[in-house]
C-alpha cells in the first residue's frame, strides 16, 4: 500500500509540475526559469546518488556522447520548449498534450526496434491522439484545420518530441548506467548547457529580484517535480514492475487540470477532461502488455 501511495503522490507531484511551470514562465525567461530548475535538481540528485549508490561512476568514453544527446533532448531543449508553451498554454492542457509521450515512443519502438504493436495498443494510440485532439480543440476537432493551434501548443509538442528521443536514446545508449547515474549525468550536461544562455537573458540580475514565491515554484520543479518523483517512481518500478508502477502516469494530467483549476483559476470543461480520460486510457491500452527490458515509460526529470 505505501508503493501505491507513493505513485499517487508522484502523479500528483508531476501534474503539479505544470502549475509550477506556468507560474515560474510569467516571471523568467525559458533559458533562466529552466536552468535554475535543473541547477536545483542536480545538485539533489548528486547529494541522492552519493547516498544510495556511493557516487557517481566515470562514464566510458563511448558513453559521453550520448550522455550530451541525454542532456540536449531531456533536459535542454524540453524544458526551454516547456516554459516557452506554458506561457500561452494553460496547464491543464499542457499536460494533456506532454501526455501523448508514450505513444510516439510506442510507435517509433515499434517502427525502430520491431516491438509488436497488437490490435490493444493500435486502439489505445487511436484513442489517445483522439483525446488530445478534442482537448485541444475544446471539442471541435475541425477546426484543427481553421490554425487552432497556437505557438504555445506547438511548443508542447516540440517538448513531446524531445523526450521521445531521450527515452529512445536512453533506451539503447545508456544500459550500463543505473536510473539515478543516468538521469544525474543527464541534468548536469543539460544544465552545463543551459547556463550561456541563461547568462545572456540577465539571468545575475533576475537573481536579485525573484520573490520567495516563484523561488518555492522552483523548489517544487526541482525537488518535488524533478528528484523525489523520479525516485519514487523507480522504487515502485522495483517492487511492483514498471507496466504497473506506469499506470499512475495516467493521472497526471487529471492532476495538472485540478491544480490548474484551483491554483491558477484555469477554465475547467468537460471536453477537457474527457480528453485526459481518452489519453490515460490510451496510454493504458498501448502500455499494458509491455515487458520488454528498458522499454517502460520512464518520467521526466
Amino acid at each position: 500500500m505505501r508503493t501505491y501511495i507513493k505513485l499517487l503522490c508522484t502523479s500528483m507531484f508531476w501534474g503539479g509540475t505544470f502549475v509550477a511551470g506556468r507560474l515560474v514562465s510569467r516571471e523568467l525567461p525559458p533559458f533562466s526559469a529552466a536552468f535554475l530548475r535543473f541547477a536545483i535538481a542536480s545538485v539533489c540528485l548528486v547529494i541522492l546518488v552519493r547516498i544510495y549508490e556511493g557516487g557517481l561512476p566515470r562514464p566510458r568514453a563511448a558513453q559521453i556522447l550520448p550522455i550530451i544527446v541525454l542532456g540536449l533532448s531531456g533536459i535542454f531543449a524540453y524544458n526551454v520548449l516547456f516554459f516557452i508553451g506554458l506561457q500561452t498554454v494553460e496547464a491543464g492542457r499542457a499536460a494533456v498534450i506532454v501526455a501523448t509521450n508514450p505513444i510516439f515512443v510506442a510507435l517509433l519502438a515499434a517502427l525502430l526496434f520491431q516491438e509488436p504493436l497488437g490490435p490493444g495498443r493500435l486502439v489505445g494510440i487511436g484513442l489517445s491522439v483522439s483525446g488530445a485532439v478534442l482537448a485541444i480543440t475544446g471539442g471541435h476537432p475541425l477546426a484543427l484545420f481553421n490554425q487552432v493551434l497556437t505557438w504555445g501548443d506547438v511548443a508542447i509538442f516540440g517538448c513531446v518530441a524531445s523526450w521521445v528521443t531521450y527515452l529512445l536514446v536512453g533506451k539503447v545508449m545508456m544500459q550500463n548506467l543505473s536510473p539515478h547515474a543516468a538521469v544525474t549525468y543527464s541534468c548536469l550536461a543539460g544544465t552545463v548547457m543551459l547556463l550561456p544562455f541563461s547568462l545572456t537573458e540577465g539571468l545575475i540580475g533576475h537573481l536579485r529580484l525573484i520573490p520567495w514565491t516563484l523561488w518555492a515554484a522552483l523548489l517544487y520543479l526541482g525537488m518535488f517535480g524533478t528528484v523525489l518523483g523520479f525516485t519514487w517512481f523507480y522504487q515502485a518500478v522495483k517492487e511492483i514492475g514498471p507496466s504497473r508502477a506506469a499506470v499512475f502516469i495516467n493521472f497526471v494530467p487529471i492532476w495538472a487540470i485540478v491544480s490548474g483549476f484551483l491554483i491558477l483559476g484555469e477554465s475547467l470543461n468537460l471536453t477537457l477532461i474527457m480528453g485526459a480520460a481518452m489519453v490515460g486510457g490510451g496510454v493504458y491500452l498501448t502500455n499494458r502488455k509491455m515487458k520488454t527490458p528498458g522499454a517502460e515509460i520512464r518520467p521526466r526529470p
